[in-house]
């Protein structure tokens, strides 16, 4: 999702990592949301990617994950919804993090497996490492 994401909009990903854009101003001393009909054309731009996000996301969603999040109010809460569902809290992913570099560090080619099949279990146990966090120096 981020890959196509940024190459839609960068902003858009911004959009769902950092949360939405609400152009602020000061009044009496405090800073405030702005009028929505006082937000001027790059102002209307940010603040549209979050719209724009919420879109791309639910639009790639089965009826399970869109009723899973359809009453999130923006790209940002949905997408943490979407990481829980499917990653677990820290704990889980610290967990399996933990298994899975354990599987690399025994990792061994099985009987009988060929070179092709070996190559694509470890690119793939690399991967799910490397997606929950970890990251490898060039001696690894």
């Amino acid at each position: 999702m981020k890959i196509l994401i940024e190459s839609i909009d960068q902003g858009i990903w911004d959009a769902i990592i950092n949360g939405s854009y609400t152009p602020k101003h000061i009044f009496d001393d405090v800073q405030v949301n702005k009028p929505w009909t006082q937000w001027k054309g790059e102002e209307r731009r940010r603040a549209q990617y979050d719209c724009n996000a919420k879109n791309i996301l639910t639009s790639s969603f089965n009826m399970d994950e869109f009723f899973r999040v359809s009453q999130c109010k923006s790209a940002k809460e949905i997408w943490e919804v979407l990481e829980l569902t499917h990653e677990g809290t820290n704990d889980v992913k610290r967990a399996r993090k933990h298994a899975l570099i354990q599987e690399y560090e025994l990792f061994k080619m099985k009987q009988g497996e060929s070179i092709a099949d070996v190559q694509k279990r470890f690119t793939h146990i690399v991967n799910r490492i490397i997606g929950l966090g970890k990251e490898f120096d060039k001696e690894e």
